[in-house]
């Protein structure tokens, strides 16, 4: 496979604007670990090998275990997520796959998080759906990529 376009290709700006929404998602007091999840379990969904490596690389870094990390894709079978865990991987996968949130969904999220949180959390879905997006567009070859060196 090879890459269709590369970051270095990229308008200017393009990758800068994206990163200062990530730079914000990350300082907005989400736990990291929280948002690897995320982050880890979307790109299973939508497929993306770039994200998909980025982010079990950056989810070890935080001090995720590979065992939670191997069991993401059947979280609802396993013991290994919290509630709070559990309402918010239920709220990103619906996102994700529906591009809408049921009430249900929505109503156990709020019994943890606060209206900011959530406003958090769902900019970090909708970030990291983009992020899959482009790289699945532009072929981003993955394998290459250092634990936490691109908020550095």
């Amino acid at each position: 496979m090879e890459a269709r376009i590369s970051m270095q290709e990229m308008p200017n700006g393009f990758i800068e604007s994206l990163l200062k929404v990530g730079g914000y998602i990350r300082k907005s007091g989400l736990d990291s670990k929280l948002q690897e999840l995320i982050n880890y379990r979307v790109s299973q969904i939508n497929g993306c090998a770039f994200c998909l490596d980025m982010h079990h690389k950056d989810a070890i870094h935080a001090g995720e275990t590979e065992q939670r990390l191997h069991g993401l894709a059947a979280w609802r079978e396993t013991p290994y997520y919290t509630e709070e865990e559990r309402a918010a991987l239920a709220f990103a996968e619906e996102l994700t796959v529906k591009c809408e949130v049921s009430d249900e969904v929505y109503d156990h999220l709020a019994e943890y998080y606060s209206k900011a949180e959530i406003a958090h959390i769902s900019l970090a879905v909708g970030m990291i759906n983009t992020w899959n997006r482009l790289n699945k567009a532009f072929r981003t070859i993955a394998g290459n990529y250092q634990p936490n060196t691109i908020w550095q």
